[in-house]
């Protein structure tokens, strides 16, 4: 069976696969990608939908998904063919519609007898706050030059 040539996109993928390598990926969220993801997953939180409900609160305006925040990393997995069996996050500052926010992945332990690795994912806004951390272990595909 013949694989897909991979297509040569600059930060979002390890220049080799070792410990230390990183990649990124930086989004604008938008109130159209809220919207989309709170109709494929019925997130229908008042955080996320209701301008009355969150003005009330310590926010002031509605806040993005956290899960589809988090969802920026899948997309440095995606590319790294990356299966993800264990993944846990830690929510520490908002992200509000039309933030730009960078994802970040980093191989930080790696087993190459059992083909599995562990990466440690950072969210920042553009103003350089942490917005996430993640703990992601998997088994990552093969990687061509």
């Amino acid at each position: 069976m013949k694989t897909m040539k991979r297509p040569y996109l600059p930060n979002r993928t390890p220049a080799t696969f070792a410990v230390g390598e990183k990649a990124s990926f930086t989004r604008t969220l938008t109130e159209a990608d809220s919207a989309m993801f709170i109709g494929a997953t019925w997130d229908v939180n008042p955080f996320h939908t209701d301008d009355a409900f969150v003005e009330q609160t310590k926010f002031g305006k509605r806040i993005v998904p956290g899960l589809l925040t988090a969802s920026l990393l899948t997309h440095i997995g995606g590319l790294w063919n990356f299966l993800a069996t264990d993944m846990s996050f830690a929510f520490k500052a908002p992200v509000y519609m039309g933030d730009t926010i960078t994802a970040v992945a980093e191989i930080v332990e790696l087993d190459v007898a059992k083909r599995w690795c562990r990466l440690q994912g950072t969210i920042t806004n553009r103003d350089g706050e942490v917005v996430l951390t993640a703990v992601i272990e998997g088994y990552p595909g093969k990687f061509e030059t």
